[in-house]
C-alpha cells in the first residue's frame, strides 16, 4: 500500500492543517439498489461501503451510455483537457455523482478523485453537468450549478491535506481509459471506487460498460447456470478484503437502463505457469518489441496459432483499469506496464485494480 501514502502526501493543499480520524462512523441510509452481495455482512467489515459503493458505480456507468450516446451527435460534448487527456461531460459527471451521494452517505470520509471544477468553471459547462445528474442522483432538491461544482471540488485536488499516519479515504477515477470512451462503443473504459482505511485498501468496484462476455474465464457461479441465459453486456466487478473478487454483469443487451441481475461470479486470475500459453495485455501506447521479453518469444494475436516461441498477445485498450479488469477476471494472464521516467503515479489509476487482482489470487509488482 506504499503506493497510496506515497501518492496521497503529495497532494496540493489548500488547508495544510486539517487531518482525518481513521475510524468509520456508520450511518442509517438506503441505497437505491436492490441488489445483494454474493456475501454476507457478517463476513464483510464493509458490508455497507461496499453495498453503496456498487449503486453508485452502477449509476454512474448508465451516465456514461447517456453521454455517449449524444457523444457522436454533437462535438459539444468532448473537451479537452491542458495536458491534451480527452475528457468528457460523463467524466465531470461522475465525479459529482459520486461526490454527491459518498458524501450524504458517509460525511466523514473524504474522497480522492481526479477532477477539480475549474475547467467548467473557465468554458461555462456547468449545466451540462447539471443536466446528465438530473434524472439519476437521488437529491430531493433540483441539483444546481453550486452544487455540482462543490461536489465536483469535493475530491478535487486542493479539496484536503493528509497528516502523516495512515488515512480514510475513497478513491475514484470517474473515466479511466478516456480515450477509449470516445472511441467507439468496442473500446473499454471503467469507472473504479475503491476505499482505503488506515493506508489499506479494502474494498473496491469497478464497472466496464462495454465489457462482452465473449471470452471463456477461469470463474465459478452460485448461479453459472443462469450466466448465458440472456445476452449480456458490460460488468461490475467487486472486491472486499478477504471475501474474494466477484462480477456481474450490468445489464442485459435488450434493456441497457435496467438494474443489475443477482447473478455473481466469483472471478479468479488465470492458473497458467507456462509463459508461452499464458495471455498478455500491454497498454496501447506501448509495443511488445520494447519488452525485454520480446527477446525470447515474438508476439502473435491469432489465439489458434501460438507458436512454441510465441505468446499472445490481446487486444490493446486504454487505461490501467481496464488491465486490472482483465487480469481479475482471468481474460488476461498478465498485463505488462513499464514506468515512465518522471511521470507521477496516481492512486486512482490502480487502488481499485490492486484488490481486485489480489482478491482474485493474483499479484501486483
Amino acid at each position: 500500500m506504499d503506493l497510496l501514502r506515497y501518492s496521497i502526501s503529495r497532494l496540493p493543499t489548500a488547508n495544510p492543517h486539517l487531518n482525518f480520524p481513521a475510524p468509520l462512523r456508520r450511518r442509517s441510509f438506503t441505497v437505491r439498489s436492490s441488489l445483494s452481495l454474493p456475501f454476507s455482512e457478517e463476513k464483510a467489515v464493509y458490508y455497507k461501503h461496499l453495498e453503496a459503493a456498487v449503486d453508485v458505480v452502477d449509476r454512474a456507468c448508465r451516465l456514461c451510455v447517456h453521454v455517449k450516446k449524444s457523444l457522436f451527435s454533437s462535438d459539444g460534448s468532448i473537451l479537452e483537457k491542458n495536458d491534451q487527456t480527452p475528457v468528457t461531460i460523463a467524466d465531470f459527471g461522475v465525479q459529482a455523482l459520486v461526490s454527491l451521494e459518498m458524501s450524504k452517505l458517509f460525511p466523514s470520509i473524504p474522497l480522492v478523485a481526479e477532477e477539480d471544477s475549474m475547467f467548467l468553471r473557465t468554458n461555462n459547462l456547468v449545466d451540462a453537468v447539471v443536466d446528465v445528474l438530473a434524472d439519476i442522483a437521488t437529491s430531493r432538491d433540483k441539483l444546481t450549478q453550486d452544487d455540482v461544482l462543490e461536489a465536483i471540488d469535493r475530491g478535487g485536488k486542493d479539496a484536503y491535506a493528509f497528516g502523516p499516519k495512515p488515512a480514510t479515504y475513497w478513491v475514484l477515477d470517474p473515466i479511466d481509459g478516456t480515450r477509449g470512451f470516445v472511441r467507439g462503443s468496442e473500446a473499454l473504459y471503467v469507472v473504479g471506487l475503491a476505499l482505503v482505511v488506515d493506508g489499506e485498501i479494502v474494498l473496491g468496484v469497478m464497472g466496464c460498460p462495454n465489457w462482452q462476455e465473449s471470452h471463456p474465464d477461469k470463474s465459478s457461479s452460485k448461479n453459472q447456470e443462469n450466466e448465458n441465459a440472456v445476452s449480456m453486456s458490460g460488468i461490475i466487478m467487486i472486491s472486499h478484503i478477504g471475501c474474494g473478487t466477484w462480477r456481474n454483469t450490468l445489464w442485459e443487451t435488450t434493456n441497457m437502463m435496467g438494474g443489475l441481475l443477482d447473478n455473481w461470479i466469483r472471478c479468479f486470475v488465470d492458473d497458467c505457469q507456462i509463459v508461452h500459453e499464458a495471455r498478455f495485455c500491454i497498454p496501447d501506447s506501448q509495443t511488445w518489441e520494447s519488452l525485454p521479453l520480446s527477446l525470447l518469444y515474438n508476439a502473435t494475436t491469432e489465439a489458434e496459432y501460438v507458436g512454441s516461441k510465441e505468446v499472445l498477445l490481446l487486444p490493446a485498450c486504454c487505461g490501467s483499469l481496464c488491465k486490472y479488469l482483465m487480469v481479475a477476471s482471468g481474460r488476461a494472464s498478465v498485463f505488462i506496464q513499464g514506468a515512465k521516467a518522471g511521470k507521477a503515479i496516481k492512486a486512482w489509476d490502480h487502488a481499485v485494480g490492486i484488490i481486485c487482482v489480489h482478491e482474485a489470487g493474483g499479484k501486483n509488482s
